[in-house]
């Protein structure tokens, strides 16, 4: 039977959810073609042949752009078995059902996937739908790349230097042991943390490393849920490949919990570690369930810099519950740390996303806060009870899509919000501005907040 393996956005990222699944697929007996629609169009002949067409739904806008292609694939093909699989394919059960997706698959989902792939080989390609979200602890295969586009072809890292590596990814343990209310993680594994074999992930960045890669992300929701698994995987990785960098998202309190480490990730080639702040509220801090506070930040972004480990932190400076002197504060913390140049625009743009499932329903008087949920967005909408708020969030967003530079976009950002405020129109102090080029990716980390209209492209 052949399978038709789908990705629509992954951050510029070569798809995992792709190549984890085809070798699994492979071993069922499939014939698995892979179609990632952020670098090819769709392939209409494969879906046309297809028995089983499985959407891989990792993120917000990888759903929303899979509406638009749901239909298509439909039209082409109604007679294959649909499915969507991934972290917010379980968080749209309803939604997606009404496009008309057969098979709903969340948390480890490559199992399921081959049983169900299975099931349709057996029973003359046909089979009920269901949804599944397994915990199963898998004995994970290594990921099959070899049907995806070439790695050149995807987001590259830019060093401090200006060079511009080939960037591979892969992931080292899934799910989360924390329950920050706004995670979409948390919905789904609730909790729960598994752990993917140090030799797998090894294997896997060797496949990619023979394919040009000179960088790796992490994809990890948090490298540091597990410190030894990750410390021995980046040691291993540091003897076999001494030239080769990477970076991984590591939560601020474990940073803090486990700064032993912090050297060792320097001097094993970790360019940059992505931390999700938030905010620099404590209020709000604690409504998310963050598990820092703002202390905590300040702290950790001096250990950070003593340690030689660059911080790319990401925000959500957009709530009901922020002020226009949040978002002032944020910006100027940010200058008096010497870490504006470290947050890529985008990030100083965010806006709340609140998804079906989400814990963020636990805070008291929350849903009141609310509109319905929109399809559209596949969020709730809402509105801040001080309009200026929502005011300077559309400036700000406005200002970053026009913008080029971090310098100019952060000098402009700090105009407007002075400007909201209605202070005297300055620019950001002298040593806010003063910062030299730091590694980034060339598409910005973003997570649990609304993404701008740009970040869409048509299918």
């Amino acid at each position: 039977m052949k399978v038709v393996l789908l990705s629509t956005y992954d951050l510029g990222h070569q798809p995992f959810g792709l190549a984890s699944p085809a070798a699994w697929l492979a071993e069922v007996g499939a014939d698995v073609a892979c179609v990632d629609l952020a670098v090819d169009s769709l392939d209409e002949g494969a879906v046309r042949e297809a028995g089983l067409i499985a959407l891989y739904l990792p993120m917000h806008t990888a759903t929303r752009l899979a509406a638009r292609v749901i239909p298509k694939i439909i039209a082409i093909n109604g007679s294959a078995h649909v499915c969507c699989y991934g972290l917010y394919a379980p968080l749209n059960e309803e939604f997606l059902r009404g496009l008309g997706v057969g098979t709903i698959l969340g948390g480890e989902f490559e199992g399921e996937l081959a049983a169900l792939a299975r099931r349709l080989m057996d029973n003359g390609g046909t089979v009920p739908g269901g949804a599944v979200v397994s915990y199963d602890k898998l004995r994970f295969r290594v990921p099959d790349r070899r049907g995806l586009p070439d790695l050149a072809r995807y987001g590259r890292i830019s060093t401090a230097d200006g060079e511009r590596l080939i960037a591979g990814y892969t992931e080292a343990s899934r799910g989360c042991k924390h329950l920050c209310r706004h995670c979409p993680v948390v919905p789904v594994y609730e909790g729960r943390f598994r752990v993917v074999d140090k030799g797998v992930v090894l294997q896997d960045i060797r496949n990619q490393v023979a394919a040009g890669a000179r960088h790796i992300t992490f994809g990890d929701p948090d490298f540091f849920n597990g410190p030894g698994h990750a410390m021995g995987l980046v040691r291993a990785l540091h003897a076999e490949f001494p030239d080769l960098t990477y970076d991984a998202t590591i939560k601020v309190e474990h940073m803090l919990r486990h700064a032993r480490h912090l050297p060792t990730l320097s001097d094993t080639g970790c360019l940059f570690i992505t931390t999700a702040v938030e905010s620099v509220n404590d209020r709000i801090l604690a409504l998310l369930a963050k598990g820092h506070t703002r202390s905590d930040f300040i702290r950790l972004a001096a250990l950070a810099r003593d340690s030689g480990i660059v911080l790319a932190p990401t925000f959500i400076p957009f709530t009901p519950w922020s002020s226009l002197e949040d978002y002032a504060d944020l910006l100027a913390l940010l200058a008096e740390l010497d870490m504006a140049g470290h947050v890529a625009p985008v990030q100083l743009t965010m806006r709340l996303l609140v998804t079906k499932g989400s814990r963020l329903f636990d805070i008291p008087g929350f849903r009141g806060l609310l509109g319905a949920f929109d399809p559209g967005t596949l969020g709730y909408g809402w509105a801040h009870p001080d309009p200026r708020v929502d005011d300077l969030q559309a400036r700000v967003r406005l200002a970053v899509e026009e913008g080029e530079d971090r310098p100019d976009t952060f000098a402009h950002l700090w105009r407007i919000a002075a400007e909201a405020l209605g202070r005297p129109p300055s620019g950001p102090p002298a040593g806010g501005l003063a910062w030299s080029p730091v590694p980034s990716a060339d598409e910005p980390w973003y997570c649990c907040a609304e993404p701008t209209d740009g970040q869409f492209a048509e299918i």
